[in-house]
C-alpha cells in the first residue's frame, strides 16, 4: 500500500509539471512580446517627442532672428532665460549662436567680443578663437547659454572641425535643422561620452533666400542646441525600465545617404554603458529584439531594443501556481497518509532527545551558578582585604607625615636644651673663677635662659599638638566610633598630618569652615575621606606642576545638612576619566603610586557610612571640584569596617 501511494504521488507531480509547462510556453509568449513591443514604442515615441520640443525651441530662436538679425549678447541671454528650457525640459548641454565671420573681419570680431560688457562688467578680455586657422570664412561660437560649464565652447571655430563643418554647410544650403554625427563635445572633460549638436541657419532679413546661392549669400550664422545623449536619454527613459530593457542608439547616416558601417564611431547611446541601475543585468530573452528608425535633423537614428529576462518580461506565474498547487495538494494528500506514522515516530524520538538535552543543560547551569557564586564571594573578600590594606596604608602614610613634622620641634628643643646646658656650665665656671658676678652679666644670663625656655616651650607645644592631632585621627580611623565633633577641628587635624606633603608639593590650602558646624557622626570615616581627596589632589591634580592651591569650603544647608566643597586648580579630568572615577581598581597612575581604590572607598564611606552624596565636576586644565552633601546626624547603621 505504501509503495502504491508513492507511485501515485510521483505520477501526479509529473502530470502537474507537464500541464504547467504547456500553459507557460504556449499561452504567455504573446503576452510577453506585446509588453516588450509597447515599451519599445513608448521609448521611441518619448525620444521623438522630446527632440521635437527642443527643435521647436530652435525654431523659436530662429524666429527671434527673423524679426531682428542683429541680436546682441544681452538680448540672446534674456531670450534664453525666458524660455526656461533647463527647468521645463532638462536634458540639453547648451543653447548657442554661431556667427559667420569672414577672414578679413576676424580681428575686428575678436576685439568686439573682448569689449562686450553687456552681461559681464569686466567683459571678456581673455576671449580668443580656437583652434587657430586661416580660411575664407569662420563659424565661431559667439553666444553660449549657460556660459558656466561651457567655457571651452566659447570662441570655438567650427570651420576647423570637419564633422561640424559638414553639418553647417548642409544646414546653410538646405535652410533646415541639421544634426551632427556622434561627436565628443569640447565641454566633455572625460572625452568618452557621445554627444551631438542640432543647428538651424539664420539669414539676413533684407536678402532673398529662395536658392542655394542666395542662402549662402544671406547667411548670418546658426542657432544651436548642444546635447549629451546620455543626459538626454536619462530624461526620456525611466531608469527602472532599463533593468529590463536594453536600448542602443546608432547613427544611420543622412536620410537620403548611404548608411555607415555600425561601430563605435556611430554609437550615440548604450544603456548598458550608462544606465543608472545598481542591479546586475539579466540575460537577453530570445526573440525579444526589435529596432526602429527615427529622423533627427536630416539624419537617421537607429534605435535597437532587447528585452531582458525578469519580472517585466517574465511569464505570469498565477495560472502555473494554481495548477501546480492543486496538483501538489492532491499528490501530497496521498503521500501524507503513508508517511504520517513515520513522522510520528520521528517526532517522538526527537522529543525524547530534546528532553535529555534540556536536562543536561539544566545541570550545567546549576554547576555554573555555583562556580559563579564562589567567584563572587572570593571577589568580595578580595575587595574587603584591599580596602583594609588601603586603610592601613593611609594610616602608615599618616604616621610617616607626623614623624617628619615632629622631627623639627623636637630637634629645636634638643638643640636649645644643649645650648642652655652650655650656658649654665659657663655661668658656673665664671662664678667660681671670679668669686662674684656683675649684675649686668646675671641679667644677660637670665634673659638667655628665659629665651631658651620659651623656644623649648613653643617647640614642645607644637610637638604635643601634632601628637594630639595624630592620636585623634589615628584613633578615629582605627576605631570607627561615632561621636560629636567639630568639622573644623577634624579638618585641622587631618591637614596637620599632610603638612609635610603639602609643603613639598608647594600647595597652599585655604579653609573656609565655620566653627559652629558640629556633627554627630563618624569622624574617622570623614577624616579618611578628607585624606583620600587631598592625597588624590597631590598625586593626580598637581602632577607635573611645581605649585597648586586647594580651597575647602563648608556651609549649612537647611537644619540638618552640610555642603562641603574641595576645589583644586590642578590639571582636571576628561569625560572618560570622570565617568570611571568611582570604579574599583581604576587609576591613571597604575604602578606609580595609585591603587585604584581611593575614590571607590570615598564613595562607599560617603554613601554607606556618612549617609551623604558625592559629586565630582572637572574639565581638562580647569581643576576639579568635589561636592559632599552630609547630614549632621546620620541614621544608625551596622558596624563599619572599611
Amino acid at each position: 500500500m505504501r509503495g502504491r501511494g508513492y507511485l501515485a504521488f510521483f505520477v501526479g507531480i509529473c502530470l502537474t509539471a507537464w500541464t504547467c509547462f504547456f500553459v507557460m510556453e504556449e499561452q504567455q509568449k504573446q503576452q510577453v512580446r506585446a509588453s516588450f513591443q509597447r515599451d519599445a514604442e513608448k521609448v521611441a515615441r518619448d525620444t521623438q517627442s522630446r527632440l521635437a520640443i527642443y527643435f521647436d525651441t530652435l525654431h523659436g530662436m530662429k524666429g527671434m532672428y527673423a524679426v531682428n538679425d542683429r541680436i546682441d549678447r544681452l538680448h540672446f541671454h534674456r531670450f534664453v532665460n525666458e524660455l526656461k528650457v533647463d527647468r521645463r525640459y532638462p536634458g540639453f548641454q547648451a543653447l548657442q549662436f554661431v556667427r559667420l565671420v569672414p577672414e578679413a573681419e576676424l580681428p575686428a570680431f575678436v576685439e568686439r567680443v573682448k569689449r562686450d560688457n553687456s552681461i559681464e562688467p569686466q567683459a571678456y578680455p581673455d576671449f580668443y578663437v580656437h583652434p587657430a586657422s586661416r580660411r575664407p570664412v569662420h563659424y565661431i561660437v559667439e553666444y553660449t547659454e549657460p556660459l558656466k560649464g561651457n567655457e571651452n565652447a566659447f570662441g570655438l571655430d567650427l570651420s576647423a572641425l570637419s564633422p561640424h563643418l559638414k553639418a553647417l554647410e548642409l544646414g546653410r544650403d538646405s535652410g533646415e535643422i541639421v544634426a551632427t554625427i556622434p561627436i565628443t563635445l569640447v565641454q566633455d572633460a572625460s572625452g568618452g561620452e557621445p554627444g551631438f549638436v542640432a543647428r538651424a541657419p539664420v539669414y539676413r532679413n533684407d536678402l532673398p533666400r529662395e536658392t542655394t546661392a542666395q542662402r549662402r549669400e544671406a547667411l548670418v550664422g546658426f542657432v544651436a542646441i548642444v546635447f549629451r545623449v546620455n543626459t538626454l536619454m536619462r530624461e526620456v527613459i525611466d531608469p527602472t525600465l532599463l533593468e529590463h530593457l536594453h536600448v542602443r542608439i546608432e547613427d544611420g547616416g543622412l536620410l537620403n545617404g548611404r548608411p555607415p558601417e555600425p561601430g563605435d564611431d556611430t554609437l550615440l547611446y548604450d544603456s548598458d554603458g550608462k544606465a543608472e541601475t545598481h542591479q546586475e543585468r539579466a540575460e537577453v530573452v530570445p526573440g525579444l529584439v526589435t529596432s526602429t528608425a527615427l529622423p533627427v535633423g536630416q539624419r537617421n537614428w537607429i534605435i535597437k531594443f532587447e528585452g531582458r529576462s525578469g519580472t517585466r518580461y517574465g511569464r505570469s506565474q498565477l495560472p502555473v501556481l494554481l495548477i501546480g498547487a492543486v496538483g501538489v495538494i492532491i499528490s501530497a494528500l496521498i503521500a501524507a497518509l503513508l508517511v504520517a506514522n513515520r513522522r510520528e515516530s520521528a517526532a517522538r524520538h526527537g522529543l525524547e532527545f530534546s528532553l535529555k538535552e534540556l536536562e543536561l543543560q539544566k545541570n550545567n547551569v546549576e554547576l555554573a551558578r555555583g562556580d559563579l557564586a564562589r567567584v563572587v564571594a572570593t571577589l568580595k573578600q578580595a575587595q574587603t582585604n584591599l580596602q583594609t590594606s588601603e586603610k592601613m596604608a593611609s594610616l602608615g602614610a599618616l604616621v610617616a607625615g607626623v614623624a617628619h613634622e615632629l622631627n623639627t620641634p623636637i630637634g629645636n628643643s634638643l638643640l636649645t636644651a644643649s645650648a642652655l646646658g652650655d650656658m649654665v656650665r659657663d655661668f658656673e665656671r665664671r662664678l667660681k673663677a671670679d668669686g662674684g658676678l656683675k649684675r649686668s652679666t646675671l641679667e644677660m644670663h637670665m634673659a638667655d635662659a628665659r629665651k631658651a625656655c620659651d623656644i623649648m616651650t613653643n617647640s614642645l607645644t607644637r610637638a604635643a599638638d601634632l601628637i594630639t592631632s595624630f592620636k585623634q585621627v589615628a584613633v578615629d580611623q582605627a576605631s570607627g566610633q561615632r561621636r560629636r565633633f567639630r568639622l573644623d577641628e577634624v579638618l585641622h587635624d587631618t591637614l596637620a598630618t599632610f603638612a609635610a606633603q603639602l609643603r613639598r608639593a608647594g600647595c597652599a590650602v585655604t579653609v573656609n569652615v565655620p566653627a559652629d558646624i558640629v556633627f554627630d557622626s563618624y569622624p574617622g570615616s570623614l577624616s579618611q575621606v578628607f585624606s583620600n581627596l587631598i592625597g588624590n589632589a597631590l598625586l593626580h591634580g598637581f602632577d607635573g606642576r611645581e605649585c597648586g592651591a586647594i580651597t575647602i569650603n563648608a556651609r549649612r544647608e537647611g537644619n540638618d545638612l552640610v555642603v562641603l566643597e574641595l576645589k583644586d586648580d590642578g590639571v582636571g579630568m576628561n569625560d572618560v576619566v570622570l565617568h570611571k572615577i568611582f570604579d574599583p581598581f581604576f587609576t591613571t597612575k597604575m604602578g606609580q603610586g595609585g591603587s585604584g581604590l581611593g575614590m571607590n572607598i570615598v564613595y562607599n564611606i560617603v554613601t554607606s557610612v556618612l549617609k551623604g552624596t558625592i559629586r565630582v565636576d572637572s574639565m581638562p586644565a580647569a581643576g576639579t571640584v568635589v561636592t559632599l552633601v552630609l547630614p549632621l546626624w546620620p541614621e544608625e547603621q551596622a558596624a563599619y569596617a572599611a
